[in-house]
């Protein structure tokens, strides 16, 4: 057996390492461009614990925030001048208690200050002694970009985050057979480039199913297929910063995710209430547009009523421009269709939808209408940005659509999400009876808000205990610009009737007042 030279256990020794040190480098102590480190501060043989210890106080001060990539293990071994397996032993850790996630290809990144799992923020759980000041992921600034990305990547048992349909149900066999049938019928010119528009049997299938669906009458030139929804909000924000709109009015409470899309532009609050959006207080910002979702109104699921429609439309003629999220219109139980804004008011509505609620967000897949005075300049916009959607899943999805196959999975879908909406407002009534639950009759998430008198603590602090115990939410006051009732955003649709059980009666634990 042939065996290395200088070493009797056969292993190779690198340049300046000792072969019986625990990853100790035989020279003078070595340092690093990143977070400045140098090994001589460290404790002889115990470098991988100083070196978790350093990366952990730099993700507390904030020097590492959250996305932020940690160098590669052989790299910063090499610039520290110690084996490999201390550096990755010191990721392992930071792994192990939240700090931080392997991401493949992407690397070591950072997901934030974890929650401490042996202590509540509820002064009420924590009989062991002082609870931890409300921190973690959930308290990451909002205006984090990163930080949806870091809640999904979040490990926990149960996912009761909003935003996702049943995944599960995917139709995959019909999306497979639409996909072949597409395949067979297409020439060797459609694979070359198309109109950065869309494909037109997508944007004549997005027409019909609007006009059938949500009562919108347009004509396929109306539609522009677009990423997403988030994609037609960024294409939005440029086009109106070049006309020189310079604000967007949103509601209050409102989504998290539209503002940073927004966040080019000034956002200024518009309180919503039992009939919907304000118009007197969208009128007082002076705010030349604004963004709604009437027919469900995000978080808080009211839907505008016909009093405030009307207001809306006359401050609309007046010059006016009214952005429509029409996010999970189609989800529905317990009252009728409510139509869009772009089928009242054309003229003044830029209207967004998205299969993203409907079948997943994964096909990235939406539509933008626009007014005639917006729809070259969103064109235009489009093309630079990336030249059109890949064709192939546009026409997948227009021959869905023309087949009735979307039609047919809407209605199942909805039988699910029904019974898990029904799966929750009995945990809530069972184990959070203190809780008032908003926007049960449609849509795939509920809101619930609760008494600040008896539940003193902020809900990040909550949604932080939550994760804790292995379950996932969202905060209200992420969806806030003002201050507001505590409460949470639970989501039902993607998660099992006993999951979301074991959820809510996870937070009834964490939530129950003192001495209950």
């Amino acid at each position: 057996m042939n065996r290395s030279k200088g070493s009797p256990s056969g292993r190779s020794i690198r340049p300046g390492r000792s072969a019986d040190g625990p990853g100790r480098s035989t020279n003078a102590p070595a340092t690093s461009d990143f977070l400045q480190l140098d090994t001589g501060d460290a404790p002889r043989g115990g470098i991988a614990d100083w070196l978790a210890r350093q990366i952990r106080g730099a993700i507390a001060d904030g020097r590492l925030t959250t996305g932020s990539r940690l160098p590669a293990t052989r790299a910063l071994a090499d610039e520290l001048r110690v084996s490999r397996g201390v550096v990755t032993e010191a990721y392992r850790r930071l792994t192990e208690d939240g700090h931080v996630a392997g991401r493949g290809r992407g690397g070591t990144v950072v997901l934030a200050e974890p929650a401490r799992t042996h202590a509540s923020p509820f002064p009420h759980t924590a009989p062991d002694g002082p609870s931890p000041p409300p921190g973690g992921l959930f308290a990451t600034p909002p205006d984090d970009l990163g930080i949806f990305d870091a809640v999904r990547a979040a490990p926990a048992r149960i996912d009761l985050s909003p935003g996702l349909p049943d995944l599960s149900a995917f139709p995959r066999a019909a999306w497979l057979r639409a996909e072949r049938a597409v395949l067979a019928g297409l020439a060797p010119a459609d694979f070359g480039y198309g109109d950065p528009r869309g494909a037109p049997a997508l944007r004549g299938a997005v027409a019909r199913w609007l006009s059938r669906n949500r009562g919108i009458v347009a004509d396929p030139a109306d539609v522009m297929i677009v990423n997403g929804t988030a994609q037609a909000l960024r294409l939005l924000v440029d086009v109106l910063r070049a006309k020189g709109i310079s604000r967007v009015a949103v509601e209050e409470p409102g989504s998290l995710g539209v503002r940073q899309h927004l966040r080019p532009l000034g956002t200024p609050p518009v309180p919503v209430d039992a009939q919907g959006v304000r118009v007197d207080a969208l009128r007082a910002t002076g705010a030349p547009a604004v963004l709604l979702t009437p027919a469900h109104q995000f978080p808080t699921g009211v839907v505008l009523g016909g009093e405030r429609r009307r207001e809306l439309m006359d401050w609309a003629r007046e010059g006016g421009l009214v952005i429509e999220d029409d996010y999970d219109a189609e989800h529905r139980y317990d009252r009728p269709a409510v139509p869009a804004l772009r089928a009242l008011l054309p003229a003044h509505v830029c209207y967004a939808g998205s299969v993203s609620k409907l079948l997943a967000p994964a096909l990235r897949l939406g539509w933008l209408l626009a007014p005639p005075a917006y729809r070259d300049a969103l064109a235009d916009a489009k093309r630079l940005v990336d030249l059109g959607n890949a064709a192939l899943p546009q026409l997948v999805l227009a021959h869905l659509m023309e087949s009735g196959d979307l039609e047919r999975h809407l209605r199942l879908i909805r039988k699910h999400h029904r019974r898990r909406r029904d799966a929750m407002i009995q945990a809530i009534g069972t184990h959070l009876p203190g809780a008032k639950a908003h926007g049960a009759a449609a849509g795939l998430h509920l809101t619930i808000t609760f008494d600040a008198s008896a539940y003193d603590a902020p809900d990040t602090a909550l949604a932080t205990a939550a994760l804790a115990h292995g379950v996932k939410v969202h905060p209200l006051s992420w969806h806030t610009q003002l201050p507001h009732a505590p409460g949470l955003v639970l989501g039902y649709a993607a998660t099992g009737t006993a999951e979301i059980e074991e959820g809510v009666r996870v937070l009834g634990r964490l939530m129950r007042p003192c001495g209950g």
